[in-house]
């Protein structure tokens, strides 16, 4: 009889510590996605990313720029996709995916754009481009997206084929 007694009292303690557990694992779960999409460097959130460093409930997946390419005159915005795929998939996973998160996570890709654009010999029009992809992400999944990026790119190759006609643009792949 003691021997039931003890293993109801264990049971009962186990099924009144996991709703705590499982609030400490949910806000541990959020801040590490916080961290991961605002804090840590693109490079680290690549490493981890390649790693699947931290809680096994992360999303990595990803399909990179989501119907744009990942490269788009060059300028290879793929790990900035990455962390902004990232962002969204965990915040929606987690019920966080408000338009205030939203904002938050396409302010971020932008950041994210303007970083490597500052590596980029063609630093403007890169920044030009990041703009355009930016636009589409706050714009996402409506038509509007689709038409602004449309005519956002038209423009811009516009701009690099004048750039080439007077010879300031070399070793740039479309």
């Amino acid at each position: 009889m003691k021997s039931v007694f003890v293993t109801i009292m264990s049971l009962a303690a186990l099924g009144l510590s996991s709703p705590v557990e499982l609030v400490e694992r949910q806000s541990s779960l959020q801040q590490t996605t916080d961290s991961y999409v605002f804090n840590i460097s693109i490079s680290q959130f690549i490493t981890y990313r390649n790693s699947k460093t931290g809680p096994a409930e992360l999303d990595w997946i990803s399909d990179g720029c989501t119907d744009v390419p990942d490269n788009l005159f060059g300028f290879n915005f793929q790990n900035s996709c990455y962390r902004h795929d990232f962002g969204y998939r965990n915040f929606k996973k987690q019920s966080r995916f408000s338009d205030a998160n939203k904002d938050r996570i396409d302010t971020n890709f932008k950041h994210d754009m303007f970083n490597q654009c500052e590596t980029e010999t063609f630093e403007t029009i890169c920044k030009a481009t990041a703009i355009v992809y930016y636009e589409a992400v706050k714009a996402f999944g409506t038509k509007k997206a689709m038409e602004i990026l449309e005519a956002k790119t038209a423009q811009l190759a516009s701009e690099r084929a004048e750039l080439a006609s007077r010879g300031e643009l070399q070793d740039v792949e479309i």
